[in-house]
């Protein structure tokens, strides 16, 4: 088995899917996704889910595992992408990371602290307290017990606040000391991390450009027929870009093109948010898409066997 695996990451729209199929012809590869978003089942077109013909080229992994009514933690994918890989190398071909979550990129290389289970009448105080005060009180709070946690938590990511301060409340500890210890060791190969970044104004152009493909493939179809399922906007797995916009537009929050323009806006911040977190990583390497020679640069990076 190899020591190491080429790690493709980025913010969302920067073209890692179609880079990370030619470089798992190349390398006689096999994709593990780490996307906190296509674990879903039901969730295809808003996801940006690989379509079914290049998944029948290129084995895929960690895509369609749960039910968006089903628990799934950082901590849970860290461990199956971990099994994955190592099949894939026992089958002697090269596994190679692609996506654009950080959390699910750290859960993978660095392992994760699962912590103690939920407490729902906490949570459902938590939860009261900001919607009636907002997510900056409970923030603010983070803050004051935990900065280094705040300092990797978005201060409206109202799930992972609550998150970090039930775990505070019921063990009297901060996450991020029990993140550094973490439930499982770091995993025993190198990583290769090739970041991709692009002009932001064309970044921002492919992002309003792919929302309007999704919205043409059926995005709204797909949002209703999870609806008539009885899934909700209150899940963890819908609270987020493509799908809370048009849940609001079908209860009459707004009109269609306006959900549409905040899907565009909300995809925007996300994408400032995901290279946010990757830029902290130092072992990354960046490279810009729209360079000549990106394909044989990012082998060149690439240790061979």
């Amino acid at each position: 088995m190899r020591d190491s695996m080429l790690v493709i990451c980025g913010p969302t729209c920067v073209g890692k899917t179609q880079l990370s199929l030619k470089l798992a012809d190349i390398l006689k590869g096999e994709i593990v996704s780490f996307d906190s978003r296509q674990i879903y089942r039901l969730m295809d077109i808003g996801t940006a889910k690989p379509k079914e013909e290049e998944r029948g080229k290129i084995p895929h992994h960690l895509i369609d595992l749960v039910y968006p009514d089903e628990k799934f933690t950082a901590a849970d994918y860290g461990k199956r992408a971990r099994e994955a890989i190592r099949q894939i190398q026992r089958r002697g071909n090269a596994a190679i990371a692609v996506g654009g979550s950080g959390l699910y990129l750290k859960a993978l290389t660095e392992g994760f602290f699962e912590g103690p289970g939920a407490d729902e009448d906490l949570r459902r105080k938590l939860e009261r307290e900001a919607q009636e005060f907002g997510e900056p009180r409970l923030f603010k709070r983070l803050k004051e017990i935990d900065p280094q946690a705040a300092e990797r938590i978005h201060p409206h990511d109202r799930v992972r606040i609550i998150r970090a301060l039930e775990v505070h409340q019921l063990t009297g500890k901060p996450i991020s000391a029990w993140q550094q210890e973490g439930d499982y060791q770091k995993f025993p190969i190198s990583f290769v991390k090739i970041g991709l970044n692009m002009d932001r104004t064309e970044l921002y152009q492919r992002i309003d450009c792919r929302v309007e493909m999704m919205i043409s493939a059926g995005l709204l179809d797909e949002v209703e027929a999870l609806r008539r399922r009885g899934y909700t906007p209150k899940l963890k797995a819908l609270k987020t870009v493509g799908y809370q916009e048009l849940f609001d537009y079908l209860e009459g929050e707004f009109n269609l093109p306006k959900a549409i323009e905040k899907i565009k806006l909300n995809t925007r911040h996300y994408a400032k948010r995901q290279l946010t977190w990757f830029r902290k990583d130092k072992e990354i390497t960046w490279m810009n898409v729209e360079k000549n020679n990106l394909l044989q640069n990012i082998l060149n990076n690439f240790p061979s066997d």
